[in-house]
């Protein structure tokens, strides 16, 4: 495996690949004096004397800005070979054997470096396969549609038809993949609802839910098989939801019943089972040249502006009637009197009795007053359709909402997400220029500029009527900053923390749990979030999800039935291997044909699985890697 990237991405994705599936990789990294400090991936059973006076020797070179970037400490340096290099041209592409290897990822932050180095490396090995990094998604359905096609020509496969035999080693198939898109679900999930524990397949919304050790003995209600057992210090809100306590058990990931019954007995572990959540989409998004042009009727005039234009009206209506009343002509001609003496139209009402020319005064009283409102209404209407463009203002009583801290890539997609589930947002955003601002004025998304560690800019998002607060911005510092200072003026709001550092977000996840139990707090890791989807995809299948469950990752795939023994044939209990994976649904339709019968859920236990089904299964990362295995190791208790 061969991995090529420029941040933080390309390390976790080198260690997934590594200590996950055990697989030789070659990582391509520019010079450490052009790249950021690679993250903490892992973490050592127990770390030496010599090992920690390493790791502080090499913090306090950093923080005298030597440029000497800290190494991760629990690391293994064994089955990697690393170069540097600052692209990755063809010289560098063939060093790091390309030609000869099974796949690989490119995950620079620049889409176009990226395309770049997928063109050279098909050239290179046509039956390479490809996980391409591109921010762009409608580029990246084009990108894979030419890399597909160009690697079918060269091998020879015919149309539609994937080039190599179908096998982890043969698949020269494309994936593309978007970190932001790959985190944003879990982000906006754990901003709204608490936790990022969910995954999306063809509409459904499967979220994962805690039980506490109490109900723990309780059957698993219909369609919520047991994802794991949670530690026996989950209760402890220093160690919730994101780290584990040396001396306690660790979580147990697909447990089988048995288990399950005894964790029940003891009383002392939490639950993790999996609920089908119905979709519940909110409005069609507005798309086309003219939205943010053609405001709404209510928009144009302010409130004020439109009673005193009703009063008027009313008033007018109330002079006819009174003339009516007085002369006894018929309504409409009275009607048409008072516009005409409204209007102030000559028309004097000479002769006629004292109530009619009183009333035409009036009424001529009344047409000064309308003057100047009908300037006012003409006025701000300009002045809207001007300013239709323009980022909106949070709404003076708005409440329930969350303000979302950094418009940048992850925080883009993450607006989206929010609005396709119909949840008011306020934005919060530095640079003018940051490329989420669009979409903010597409989606009429208020929006507050300003630096968020200045006082009075969170106040104007109305942080103190905020559900919660979601920083997404790509520096540490703010996010912690924005999160500590909107804490001190609700320290009940729940924060959820964009954080680069494992250890740095275990740290301030428990200081502020500590210090604020009554409010959630969540940290997480876009990196961390996205490595093992694209871990999964270099393995030659889509990984649908990851949930992490407390400091691990479980998976979820669709794999082709047909290609794996292990579930070929065997009922879906039969299928089940504790620890590993575990069957949820079946697509019995093919492949991209709606019209078939497609997501069969709450199967049970004796349904058999057949060649053409598609699984949706739940995995470890072991797990997964086993029934992806190019090398053969066997399963304990797995036959075949």
């Amino acid at each position: 495996m061969v991995v090529c990237g420029d941040d933080g991405l390309a390390h976790r994705l080198a260690a997934e690949l590594r200590g996950i599936y055990e697989e030789q990789v070659t990582l391509v990294v520019p010079p450490a004096e052009r790249t950021v400090r690679p993250p903490v991936v892992g973490r050592a059973r127990a770390v030496s004397a010599a090992l920690l006076d390493r790791m502080v020797s090499a913090a306090v070179n950093r923080a005298a800005g030597n440029g000497t970037p800290a190494a991760a400490p629990s690391e293994p340096a064994v089955g990697q070979r690393t170069l540097e290099a600052v692209e990755a041209t063809e010289a560098v592409l063939a060093e790091a054997g390309v030609e000869r290897a099974a796949a690989l990822a490119l995950v620079y932050d620049d889409d176009e470096t990226n395309i770049r180095a997928a063109l050279t490396a098909r050239r290179l090995n046509p039956r390479l396969r490809l996980v391409l990094r591109l921010y762009n998604r409608r580029l990246g359905q084009h990108i894979e549609e030419l890399l597909d096609q160009a690697a079918a020509l060269a091998t020879g496969a015919g149309p539609g038809e994937a080039p190599g035999d179908g096998g982890p080693a043969g698949d020269a198939s494309t994936t593309v993949l978007s970190d932001a898109d790959t985190a944003a679900p879990a982000l906006a999930a754990t901003a709204v609802v608490g936790t990022s524990k969910v995954v999306q397949t063809d509409g459904l919304l499967l979220r994962a839910v805690e039980r506490l050790p109490a109900a723990a003995g309780e059957p698993d209600p219909p369609g919520l098989p047991t994802l794991a057992l949670l530690s026996a210090n989950v209760n402890d809100p220093a160690f919730a939801d994101g780290s584990e306590a040396s001396g306690e058990q660790g979580p147990l990931l697909l447990p089988d019943a048995a288990t399950v019954r005894e964790a029940a007995a003891a009383g002392r572990r939490g639950s993790l089972v999996l609920e089908q959540v119905a979709y519940a989409a909110g409005p069609a998004l507005p798309s086309g040249r003219a939205v943010g042009v053609v405001a709404p009727l209510a928009s144009l005039l302010s409130r004020r502006l439109r009673w005193s234009l009703a009063g008027l009206v009313g008033s007018v209506f109330a002079l006819a009637v009174a003339l009516w009343l007085a002369t006894g002509i018929h309504p409409l001609g009275a009607l048409y009197l008072t516009l005409l003496d409204l209007f102030s139209i000559n028309d004097p009402a000479i002769g006629s009795t004292t109530a009619r020319q009183i009333l035409q005064l009036l009424s001529g009283l009344v047409g000064l007053l309308l003057l100047p409102v009908l300037l006012a209404a003409v006025l701000e209407a300009l002045g809207t359709f001007r300013g239709a463009g323009a980022l909106r203002r949070p709404p003076r009583g708005l409440g329930g909402h969350v303000v979302l801290l950094g418009l940048g890539k992850i925080g883009t997609r993450v607006l989206i997400r929010l609005r396709e589930l119909n949840i008011p947002v306020v934005c919060v955003e530095a640079g003018p220029e940051a490329r989420g601002l669009a979409v903010a004025r597409r989606l009429r998304v208020p929006v507050v500029l300003g630096d968020v560690t200045q006082e009075g800019v969170l106040e104007a998002a109305k942080i103190h009527r905020a559900h919660a607060l979601l920083a997404v911005t790509s520096s540490d510092t703010t996010n912690l900053e924005a999160a500590l200072y909107a804490r001190s003026l609700r320290p009940d709001l729940r924060v959820v923390l964009r954080l680069y550092d494992d250890d740095f977000a275990t740290a301030v996840y428990r200081t502020l749990r500590a210090a604020h139990p009554q409010a959630l707090t969540r940290s997480r890791s876009v990196s961390h979030l996205s490595a093992p989807s694209f871990a999964g995809a270099m393995m030659g299948r889509q990984v649908l999800g990851a949930i992490p469950v407390e400091r691990r990752v479980l998976l979820f795939a669709a794999l082709r039935v047909g290609e794996h023994a292990q579930l070929d044939g065997r009922t879906i209990g039969e299928a089940f291997r504790p620890g590993y994976w575990r069957v949820l649904a079946v697509y019995t339709g093919e492949e991209g044909q709606p019209d078939k019968p497609d997501l069969l859920w709450d199967l049970p236990d004796t349904y058999v699985l057949h060649s053409e089904d598609r699984a949706v299964l739940a995995a470890t990362r072991r797990g997964l890697a086993q029934l992806l295995r190019r090398r053969g190791r066997r399963v304990p208790g797995a036959q075949g």
